[in-house]
């Protein structure tokens, strides 16, 4: 009997579009003669479909109508797996349309890609493959991640957080902070996004105050860190949990900017049959990259070390930066989930793209024979005799 897989995309985030490219990349890549694999599509209102059309890249240019010919659904605990019953319901007949026994989430970005979507699969109770609750808001909290690295002994820069409501009441005293303690040039970007979404850089005081609009625009929490110079961006892979981690190839992005822009990462390319991104792949880079001797594998190393200080299972991307005079090294982020889940850099180390997903399954699994082995429950008479008065009283137990 095939096991039962649901690849989830989609969600309410700003990285909505990017996570149906990864998503599908990620569908297609599992063995058919392994998996009963389909589509679970999160709308941008938060609500679950199932279809053969979502299958399609092309459906989702039209949204409304790709709805229409979809199936909403909601997800149900059952034994043995999930079911995804019809909704609203028929009045007559079968409304379960479909069940699986394992999610891979491939979304990107808040209100999923934070824990949230994380959250909801632990309350169903399913296995899924990819970081927890925890590791998943870790990830995706800057600051937060900075603070537990840090703590880990793993370099990061130094920055600085404020938050929205913080720089409209009193902007100049944020700003003159900002020059004093920081100075130019300097990188804002909102705390909680990926994708490069919502960061640029600012050389001078005009330019600062743009970087800081454009950041509280996407983000309640805005982080400001030094601008490194003589920049050399690296990314490593690292796929397993906290006993098989292990890192990929090392890439280095090619960008005109002095920054990694969401454009360069999924606009700059789109050529192909397919007339559409193809998701990280589209972006240009070195790969492996050309690194001095030695900052290979100390970039491997500080990748999986990242990734077991923070508690992440799965597939995850580890984004460094590098001043190309002095050899620093510092962590700038993990991509809990990254776009097109990274295979291309798995691919440099022979590991196939199926493979990568029969290794999530696995993984998913795994996690969760673990985590039936603990006690959740603690057997008490707490509740024996207890009662309650009207007005709320604790009366005796």
């Amino acid at each position: 009997m095939k096991t039962r897989v649901a690849v989830i995309f989609g969600g309410h985030s700003v990285e909505h579009e990017v996570s149906i490219i990864s998503g599908l990349q990620a569908l297609n890549a599992l063995n058919q003669d392994k998996y009963e694999a389909f589509p679970l599509y999160i709308s941008k209102d938060n609500c679950f479909y199932v279809g053969e059309n979502l299958r399609q890249i092309a459906s989702f240019r039209d949204m409304k109508t790709c709805l229409a010919e979809a199936t909403r659904v909601l997800p149900v605990p059952a034994e043995g797996g999930v079911q995804l019953v019809r909704y609203p319901m028929k009045k007559f007949g079968n409304n379960t349309v479909a069940a699986f026994d394992v999610a891979i989430p491939v979304v990107h970005g808040t209100n999923v890609e934070d824990g949230t979507l994380m959250g909801y699969l632990e309350m169903l109770g399913v296995p899924y493959a990819s970081c927890d609750v925890t590791s998943s808001a870790l990830g995706m909290d800057k600051f937060a991640m900075k603070g537990v690295l840090a703590m880990a002994g793993i370099p990061v820069l130094p920055a600085r957080q404020y938050s929205g409501k913080q720089y409209a009441v009193d902007s100049e005293a944020v700003l003159s902070q900002i020059e004093a303690e920081i100075g130019y040039p300097v990188i804002v970007k909102p705390v909680n996004l990926g994708s490069s979404v919502g960061i640029s850089k600012a050389k001078n005081h005009a330019e600062l105050v743009d970087a800081m609009d454009l950041a509280v625009s996407f983000s309640a929490r805005v982080l400001v860190e030094r601008a490194v110079p003589n920049l050399r961006e690296i990314n490593c892979s690292v796929l397993g949990d906290y006993e098989t981690a292990r890192a990929s190839a090392c890439e280095e992005p090619l960008n005109a900017e002095d920054i990694l822009t969401f454009g360069d990462k999924y606009l700059s390319g789109g050529g192909g049959k397919s007339g559409g991104s193809k998701g990280m792949t589209d972006l240009k880079r070195r790969c492996p990259a050309e690194l001095p001797e030695g900052m290979t594998e100390q970039v491997q190393e500080l990748a999986v070390k990242t990734f077991k200080a923070l508690g992440c299972l799965g597939v995850s991307r580890i984004d460094f930066l590098n001043d190309k005079e002095t050899g620093e090294l510092w962590v700038n982020e993990i991509n809990t989930i990254p776009g097109s889940l990274s295979f291309y850099l798995w691919q440099e180390v022979g590991v196939s793209f199926d493979a990568l997903m029969d290794e999530l399954v696995s993984l998913a699994f795994k996690r969760q024979r673990e985590r039936e082995a603990l006690t959740f429950t603690y057997e008490s008479n707490i509740l024996s005799g207890t009662t309650f008065g009207a007005k709320g009283s604790k009366g005796k137990a």
